[in-house]
């Protein structure tokens, strides 16, 4: 389905830039409920398990990241993370201990809980990304190329008329 039948818009959405990005946005958004759906069912939100999978899969052989590191690998700002790591600590899916070259910062850990969530909920969750990726592997290839160069362009590149609001006329 188009993004403008999807979307019910009377009038085709112009220039084809914006239709793209407004697709991409879009997409992003149905990706995002159906992971909260999928996630639901096992207690969990889509950004608990991404730390999770962070814990699991990047946190070296002890099994554990500093929030500095799951915030800078996540994109979101410390202060969130340091409530999200609450939250799961709190339903005992991670523990918090000291570092040891510097008790200032934590290491986050999976759980025995933690880790066994993640060991049954995570192949279900690829199957379900592989069901819902439609993509043979060299369009999924070209896609994240594609989005990577979009992604670059969008951090790299300055915004125009980034003027504060108080200096555009009404």
């Amino acid at each position: 389905m188009s993004l403008q039948t999807d979307l019910h818009m009377k009038e085709p959405i112009t220039p084809l830039a914006r239709e793209a990005m407004l697709n991409i946005y879009h997409t992003a958004n149905c990706i995002k409920k159906r992971a909260d759906e999928f996630f639901r069912s096992y207690g969990l939100s889509d950004v608990q398990f991404n730390v999770m999978m962070l814990l699991g899969h990047q946190g070296g052989a002890e099994g554990g990241l500093s929030q500095a590191q799951i915030s800078a690998m996540m994109l979101v700002n410390r202060a969130n993370i340091t409530a999200l790591i609450d939250r799961m600590e709190k339903a005992g899916l991670v523990e918090r201990t000291a570092a040891p070259t510097d008790r200032r910062y934590n290491i986050v850990k999976l759980t025995g809980y933690g880790r066994s969530l993640l060991a049954r909920v995570e192949p279900l969750y690829i199957e379900e990304i592989k069901q819902a990726a439609v993509l043979e592997p060299a369009e999924q290839k070209q896609l994240i190329v594609m989005l990577e160069k979009i992604r670059r362009n969008v951090s790299e590149r300055p915004l125009i008329n980034n003027k504060p609001k108080t200096e555009i006329s009404r």
